[in-house]
């Protein structure tokens, strides 16, 4: 049930946001006077609709997306002579621009707003120090690496591997990780215990889990309590968490769709080779990892997935090629250097081959995440 209600939950947040989106564009389209037709969440045929004005307002079938339609903008609709003054092409290159950034703007506010929230209501468990919580005596049959350094429960771990000030992740990553690219190599864990410090010496032993090589100490770390924070630096945290999820967005845009993320998609896709954490997911995929989460009650986790989808929504809708937003800002900084118009008609191909190898990359990870879903977190 939990799970259920964490992916409705996490889809029903995304089509606020697909609202919001198209929000904007709406708002600063009717600021500077453009005719605005219609106002749409979804595609294909309509299933609720009504008319305020001169506008349609109103629900389509297909929940994947959402538009705002201005007069003038599809090259093949003629705008009415009494609407020129209002198309889309008659109005300044500037207000053009910030009508189609608007969009993909809101989405950096309102990720940092959930950011904020996320930081006043939850707190960040990656600040959080890290505990150790059980210490295995043995391991594999013979006395544990942890064990035989002497870490015990309650040590608070201060430095590893060279890292100050670790947090959850980054001593599991020294720990698993870095010890299987330096078989053998001791590593040092420096830890405070009764208000004393002192430092630590293990060697992980090697051990495959999943098909993959990680080191293993025999130790349990404790779940991260994470500290709430204020009104004032949640929203300061929440703006520089955008900053940081706009950075990663891009390198996964990048791991994504470049050659790499491609050929591993369809490697995957026709033959036997297991999926990871770090592979590309679908609708699908991504609601199981969200009833995984949710599952486990973990609900921090999902309400900072969510900003960072947002974030990662807002990027993708930048791209630089039509039919997305970017390419619209794009064609818009290409008229204002040549100083005339683009003929949108011959984009037209390209959006169509844009949007061809999205339907097949995106159908792809469908059928992948179906038949080969993404391990659990």
């Amino acid at each position: 049930m939990t799970s259920t209600l964490a992916i409705v939950v996490f889809f029903v947040g995304l089509l606020f946001i697909i609202l919001i989106h198209e929000a904007g564009h709406y708002t600063v389209a009717r600021a500077f006077g453009f005719k605005v037709e219609e106002y749409f969440v979804g595609f294909g045929p309509r299933i609720w609709s009504f008319r305020r004005g001169e506008i349609d307002y109103g629900i389509k079938a297909l929940p994947l997306g959402g538009y705002v339609k201005i007069a003038g903008m599809n090259p093949y609709e003629p705008v009415a002579e009494e609407d020129l003054p209002r198309a889309y092409n008659s109005k300044p290159i500037w207000q053009r621009a910030l009508t189609i950034f608007a969009g993909p703007g809101s989405h950096f506010v309102v990720a940092a707003i959930l950011f904020a929230v996320w930081l006043a209501f939850f707190g960040d468990p990656r600040s959080a120090p890290v505990v150790v919580d059980k210490v295995d005596a043995t391991l594999n049959g013979h006395p544990g690496p942890a064990f035989e350094a002497g870490l015990k429960p309650g040590d608070t771990v201060v430095a590893i591997g060279g890292v100050s000030d670790p947090n959850l992740e980054e001593v599991s990553q020294v720990l698993t990780g870095g010890a299987a690219d330096r078989p053998g190599q001791a590593i040092d864990v420096t830890v405070v215990r009764d208000e004393r410090t002192q430092t630590l010496s293990m060697i992980p032993e090697l051990s495959d889990v999943d098909g993959i090589t990680i080191g293993r100490v025999g130790v349990v770390l404790a779940p991260p309590q994470a500290q709430r924070e204020g009104v004032i630096a949640s929203l300061v945290g929440g703006v520089k968490l955008v900053g940081q999820s706009v950075k990663e967005s891009f390198q996964q845009i990048g791991h994504v769709f470049g050659p790499q993320g491609i050929g591993r998609v369809f490697r995957l896709l026709f033959t036997d080779a297991p999926r990871n954490q770090t592979d590309s997911a679908s609708v699908v995929g991504i609601g199981q990892q969200v009833g995984a989460t949710g599952a486990n009650g973990d609900w921090g986790t999902i309400l900072y997935f969510l900003a960072f989808v947002t974030v990662f929504i807002g990027l993708l809708n930048l791209i630089p090629l039509p039919p997305f937003d970017g390419g619209h800002l794009a064609v818009l900084g290409i008229e204002k250097v040549r100083g005339k118009a683009i003929d949108m008609r011959r984009l037209i191909p390209v959006s169509a081959a844009v949007m061809a190898f999205f339907v097949v990359f995106v159908l792809a990870t469908v059928v992948l995440d179906i038949t080969k879903p993404i391990p659990a977190p």
